[in-house]
């Protein structure tokens, strides 16, 4: 989920009350949001697996992202096709561009030339039953058209219209009627990164998410730690030359629950270590309480990892005291890099690289996840003091953001292959090189 200053969490207290009277569970969601036509095979130009139809709809299909900060894809939309630049993220569910209804303009999409364009009206059951998940309900415009507000945590939103498009991934013949958000209005507190791109790709398991309108079970991705490539594959990943996977379940709630995003990725974590110390936390800790505050989410859409504030204060503690001689921290009270990392080092330009440092993990049911070396500091762009860069732990406070979850970012999944099993409700992933896994797929840039 984007959040400001590189990403955007979602704003957990908009769940009341009304989240009570909206529930669907995941099957019934994914059997109303295939595509009409689920004999069109979406397949890309690149090495295609084919796939039983017992398994999967359809044959994998591949798609390059690059990543700076955000990660992006690049699609056709419309027809005549038009490219539009997109935000992979498994935090949110609707997809949208930004919509220009006059005339055309860098990084935004123009409707009134795409023959294929259809709104969607208030009445229509997408608009009445098919948003139920959305934190902020829609609306009915002066149009009678399904009206949309996203809003995050940052203050920024984006309001527009709820339409269908046809969205080219694989082809030209490969351009499935998907819901999407038109919006021609918006508010950011980044405006020059947001120029950047032109909408958002939502793959959680929403009913009008991406990955659920096209039918798929299962998707994968991995982002290369060395550069700005990598690979996102929707299909089943059965390639000889990738590593078993390691799984872990999805975090089910049989009742909704006001604070609790029922169709995020959430997994459960159940402790910490740092080098062999595991931080002498009880497990409920990592658990979601009475309201569904606490969940842990794997989040694309994140760059860094955020962590509930006693779970934070405690790794933080022990990466200090394992730290201690080794790196020199930033003692200044009052930087928070991006509002909610507080744990900063001074650390000498001119040296080969950064000292060696105890690798966090961290645990899940049936499997860790462990972070080292660069992927523990991020060096905040343009800030020196003297000879020294300025690099700050790559763990946040989630409570300095007003948020009440743990939340993966994509810097920690960084040469790992990341794979989002609906099907089988797990999340699996395995270290792997993912520049290499974009030559053997054929889309090294």
């Amino acid at each position: 989920m984007p959040y400001s200053s590189n990403t955007k969490l979602m704003e957990f207290r908009r769940f009341l009350f009304a989240e009570f009277l909206m529930f669907c569970t995941f099957f019934m969601q994914l059997s109303s949001c295939k595509p009409a036509n689920p004999s069109s095979s979406l397949i890309l130009p690149l090495k295609a697996q084919q796939i039983s139809p017992q398994i999967i709809p359809k044959p994998p299909n591949k798609l390059s992202f690059r990543h700076n900060v955000s990660l992006t894809v690049s699609l056709a939309v419309g027809s005549p096709p038009q490219q539009v630049t997109m935000v992979l993220d498994t935090g949110s569910e609707l997809s949208w561009l930004h919509c220009k209804k006059t005339t055309s303009t860098p990084m935004s999409f123009s409707p009134q030339i795409s023959t294929s364009y259809r709104p969607v009206p208030c009445s229509s059951p997408t608009c009445t039953s098919r948003t139920r998940d959305f934190t902020i309900p829609v609306s009915c415009d002066a149009n009678k058209l399904c009206h949309v507000v996203l809003s995050y945590a940052d203050m920024s939103s984006v309001e527009g219209s709820l339409a269908f498009e046809a969205f080219s991934i694989g082809g030209p013949n490969s351009t499935p009627q998907m819901a999407f958000g038109c919006m021609d209005s918006s508010s950011t507190t980044t405006p020059d990164e947001d120029s950047k791109t032109t909408g958002l790709i939502g793959l959680n398991r929403g009913a009008l998410s991406f990955v659920s309108q096209m039918g798929y079970p299962q998707f994968s991705y991995c982002i290369s730690g060395s550069g700005s490539s990598g690979v996102l594959l929707f299909g089943v990943a059965n390639f000889q030359w990738l590593r078993p996977l390691n799984y872990t379940p999805m975090v089910q709630m049989s009742v909704p629950l006001p604070y609790f995003d029922r169709v995020a990725y959430t997994v459960q974590l159940e402790g910490i270590r740092v080098s062999n110390t595991i931080l002498p936390l009880p497990k409920s800790v990592y658990e979601p309480d009475h309201t569904g505050a606490g969940q842990t989410m794997v989040d694309s859409g994140t760059q860094f990892t955020f962590l509930l504030g006693s779970a934070y204060t405690a790794l933080k503690n022990e990466f200090l005291s394992q730290t201690r001689g080794v790196l020199r921290p930033y003692e200044d009270p009052n930087f928070v890099f991006q509002g909610a990392m507080d744990l900063c080092y001074r650390v000498e330009l001119n040296r080969a690289g950064l000292p060696p440092l105890p690798s966090v993990n961290l645990m899940f049911r049936g499997v860790e996840m462990s972070v080292s070396g660069e992927k523990l500091l991020y060096r905040v762009p343009g800030m020196t003091r003297g000879s020294d860069g300025i690099f700050c732990f790559t763990f946040g406070n989630s409570d300095l953001l007003g948020v009440e979850a743990y939340v993966i970012g994509h810097h920690h999944q960084q040469d790992m292959w990341m794979e989002f099993d609906l099907a089988n409700s797990r999340v699996g992933w395995a270290e792997f090189r993912c520049d290499l896994a974009s030559q053997r797929l054929g889309l090294s840039q």
